[in-house]
């Protein structure tokens, strides 16, 4: 049996309220958490969510061993920054000790932010299944993870509960709740659709991937119409778009003297009249000879993404057609500029790009990039110019590389010097890991060691200060081991 669930902290945002007039009368109180099933979740493992980027594992151990005996908890970090990634796992002895830690710390504040904690579920196509997920829009801006848990807990066990979140942490207005069981997903969208949330009317539906939403064209009601010349007007535009169909408002953007910015927007009542009028009207040019651009209105977000979508595609085609073609040059002396680097190379072959790297201030920074027509080129001013004197300074030219590429075979060369050394790679002083690296309790957190002790050799137990049988924090502690995690 588990521990009676403590109440949560109190709310100081405003209560969320769903009115469900036809829905039969709801349970006094949500259920506990209970202890999934073995076959589908672990029963002491926990997914933490949602965590402040400096969350660190000192701060979820002091946490979490509140409730019980903690085996081990990690910080997923990126392999190369070794920034958090915003989730953690953490396990414990005992299930019972999980569960309570799931009702009594779900959505507690950790660094100014709700954390999210739910079942870890191993078997990666149980994750991605889809079963007992449902989706939740037109959501009111007040409602967060936690009003999204309350209000659907008491149709059965929720795994997961969360609402999308822009990246200043607004709430988009949709979000999703997963059960244990596809029944209970079931009941919940019977109960919950068409009511109403904080008086805004929600849709409740089963969640679908985006491959499995159809494919059917995009409909829209609002036009976005740009490179309008400064004359024209609201009345204008209506008198032009309204041949499509029924407009619902038309707008002209101004500046704050009141004159146009050259855009506006046109909202029709049928979306069938919006997309009618975007394949008609786009090039429209009898105002002033000016072209305009007609095309489906698209929020800040959808555009940027879009935009960024096209910029990283086009990046990625001119990578390809310079990989082995560009060069990266060092050691160059200040006086080195750009003709005289193009004089240098020019022998070799077509340059297509030449640039010395210059700070703020306009002085040479040593380093340059020449780019070639084609790999050939490259692979020959390469052998021939690296370590070729250039005034009183040997040349260093090698093939360009990527930040990322290069850093991740530093880090592998780094890696293999330390194990041919025999040390430990990524370890940093007395078998501690360096900072920023993930932490495994009970391990005591830097800054708790006594005076420094020898290292033991690879694969030997850590001597905890003060002697055997003494933790770090006094008889009975935490050991020095590493505890690699479940």
């Amino acid at each position: 049996p588990h521990a009676v669930a403590q109440s949560s902290p109190k709310k100081t945002k405003k209560r969320t309220t769903t009115t469900m007039a036809s829905a039969p009368a709801a349970p006094a109180a949500p259920p506990a958490a209970t202890a999934p099933a073995a076959s589908n979740l672990s029963a002491t493992s926990l997914y933490c969510g949602d965590l402040e980027p400096s969350c660190t594992e000192a701060q979820l151990y002091e946490l979490f061993s509140t409730i019980g005996p903690v085996v081990s908890i990690r910080v997923c970090r990126d392999l190369i920054t070794r920034r958090s990634l915003g989730y953690a796992y953490v396990n414990f002895q005992q299930g019972p000790d999980a569960a309570r830690a799931i009702d009594v710390l779900n959505f507690q504040v950790v660094n100014g932010k709700p954390i999210r904690i739910m079942y870890s579920q191993r078997d990666p196509a149980l994750r991605k299944s889809g079963v007992g997920n449902i989706f939740i829009k037109n959501l009111d801006k007040d409602i967060d993870n936690k009003a999204l848990y309350d209000t659907f807990a008491q149709f059965g066990n929720i795994v997961s509960a969360k609402v999308a979140t822009d990246s200043q942490g607004q709430s988009k207005g949709y979000g999703f709740v997963q059960f244990d069981t596809a029944e209970a997903a079931d009941g919940a969208i019977s109960k919950v659709n068409g009511m109403l949330m904080n008086d805004k009317q929600v849709y409740v539906g089963p969640f679908q991937r985006r491959g499995e939403r159809g494919g059917g064209p995009t409909t829209f009601n609002n036009v976005y119409v740009k490179n309008l010349h400064e004359s024209v007007t609201e009345d204008m535009l209506r008198e032009v778009f309204e041949k499509c169909g029924t407009l619902t408002s038309v707008v002209v953007m101004k500046d704050g003297e009141g004159k146009s910015k050259g855009f506006g927007f046109v909202c029709f009542e049928e979306s069938e009249a919006a997309s009618k009028a975007v394949e008609e009207l786009d090039g429209y040019d009898k105002v002033e000879d000016k072209a305009w651009i007609v095309c489906r209105a698209q929020k800040k977000a959808e555009r940027e993404a879009e935009l960024k979508a096209k910029f990283d595609a086009e990046r990625r085609e001119r990578m390809e057609k310079m990989a082995g073609a560009n060069l990266y040059i060092k050691n160059l002396e200040d006086t080195v500029d750009d003709a005289k680097l193009r004089e240098l190379f020019q022998e070799f072959g077509t340059i297509t790009s030449c640039r010395v790297m210059r700070d703020t201030a306009g002085a040479s920074r040593g380093s340059a990039f020449v780019a070639f027509s084609s790999a050939d080129e490259a692979t020959r001013a390469v052998t021939e110019m690296n370590g070729k004197m250039a005034g009183n300074k040997p040349l260093y030219v090698a093939l360009a590389q990527r930040k990322e590429d290069r850093r991740m075979r530093l880090q592998a060369q780094f890696a293999q010097r330390a194990v041919a050394a025999g040390g430990m790679p990524n370890m940093g002083p007395y078998g501690m890991p360096p900072p920023g690296a993930p932490m495994y309790y009970g391990q005591p957190p830097p800054g708790v060691m006594g005076p420094p002790q020898p290292q033991p050799g690879f694969g030997m137990p850590m001597m905890p200060p003060g002697g055997p049988g003494r933790g770090p924090m006094g008889p009975g502690g935490p050991g020095m081991q590493y505890v690699m995690p479940m």
